[in-house]
């Protein structure tokens, strides 16, 4: 095999991502991974509309038939309910599946070298090891996830994630109830219900309890259990773990990392997959001016919105009386929700989230 300009290893959404990113900017690209199509994965299922943006940066538009529409969130806990719409646009729900066999066929379309079934052992100044032979590359990118190897061989390595959870995921034959991503606040945990179909919601659960499965979580969520009793699982339980976790630095030499092995957020934003396409669309122009400085800046930048949300919505899971007190708020002025959502999406600048931050501390003293 003659040399790439960039190897990327590993072929989940992230290193998929970055291949077809830099395939866009005129590199010469090949991808490999371990693992063979389609790849699945524990997760909500939910792209927002930031993410469907991110997508259509990539070329890759999602078919109606191959998801469902939702058109905001709703929260629901401590009796209370409230919902909001997305400014601006809708969101999809699609099977993690589906997804990666778009993003795969859109690599091949854009001349992207697959080799699947086929993990790299090694990197090396030279290049790549895989299968006992040295494949020269001059930029490597690890897209590697959570564990990274890759990570772990250029040395990037550095503290320790953050609030470690499990997240464990079920899809069950019934026709969505509500035109909204749910996400049911309970002690300890929270479930997430995401359209994907005509006929099939993706429920998932997260906590801190690595033994915890959503059938015996359901019974802290009568509603929820209600609304699925009697539906039929279409897949098998999986799982998976998040945690909050940021590097120092997500480059060395003519190595970069991407998606969850440059460091990840909890999966109760679910923005994983949103801020992986766009770290993976930086990482392609920072390459295509000959370095990685930027890169890093804006892979910085680029967290920081999630990570914030992560850390307030962490917040509300360790602390009932917090949860309780927001949730009441939030349901007693939704426009301060909106507001969030706003923020969450890309739509509003973390100083006006700060502003909206005192409404809501005005609102939790007064309800």
């Amino acid at each position: 095999m003659h040399a790439s300009d960039v190897f990327v290893i590993g072929g989940g959404p992230a290193g998929l991502a970055a291949a077809i990113a830099a395939r866009r900017k005129g590199f010469e690209v090949t991808l490999a991974d371990g693992a063979r199509p389609p790849i699945d994965k524990a997760c909500g299922e939910g792209l927002m509309p930031d993410g469907l943006a991110a997508l259509a940066g990539l070329g890759i538009t999602i078919d109606s038939a191959d998801a469902h529409p939702f058109h905001g969130i709703r929260f629901l806990g401590a009796g209370v309910s409230v919902e909001a719409g997305f400014p601006g646009g809708s969101a999809l729900g699609v099977c993690r599946t589906v997804l990666h066999r778009k993003m795969v066929e859109q690599a091949a379309a854009a001349g992207v070298r697959a080799l699947w079934g086929t993990p790299v052992t090694g990197i090396c100044s030279q290049g790549v090891s895989v299968a006992g032979r040295l494949l020269p590359a001059r930029w490597i990118v690890g897209a590697d996830g959570f564990y990274s190897r890759v990570r772990r061989w250029t040395g990037l390595d550095g503290g320790h994630p953050r609030d470690r959870r499990f997240g464990f995921r079920i899809h069950y034959r019934v026709a969505p109830w509500s035109e909204y991503m749910e996400l049911h606040w309970g002690a300890g945990c929270q479930c997430y219900v995401t359209p994907v179909a005509a006929d099939k919601v993706c429920v998932a659960l997260i906590s801190r309890d690595s033994h915890l499965r959503l059938d015996e979580a359901l019974g802290r969520f009568p509603e929820l259990s209600a609304r699925l009793a009697g539906a039929r699982r279409v897949a098998s339980e999986r799982g998976a773990a998040t945690a909050n976790y940021s590097l120092k630095r997500v480059y060395r030499g003519r190595v970069a990392l991407v998606g969850d092995a440059s460091g990840s957020v909890d999966a109760i934003t679910g923005e994983g997959l949103c801020l992986s396409f766009q770290q993976a669309i930086a990482l392609a122009d920072s390459l295509a001016c000959g370095g990685l400085a930027a890169y890093q800046a804006e892979h910085r930048r680029l967290a920081l919105r999630p990570t914030v949300m992560s850390r307030c919505m962490l917040a509300m899971d360790r602390r009932a009386w917090l949860r309780q007190r927001v949730l009441r708020a939030l349901a007693s002025e939704p426009r301060i929700f909106r507001k969030m959502l706003a923020m969450h999406v890309g739509a509003l600048s973390p100083r006006d989230f700060a502003a909206n931050s005192w409404a809501l501390a005005w609102q939790m003293l007064t309800v």
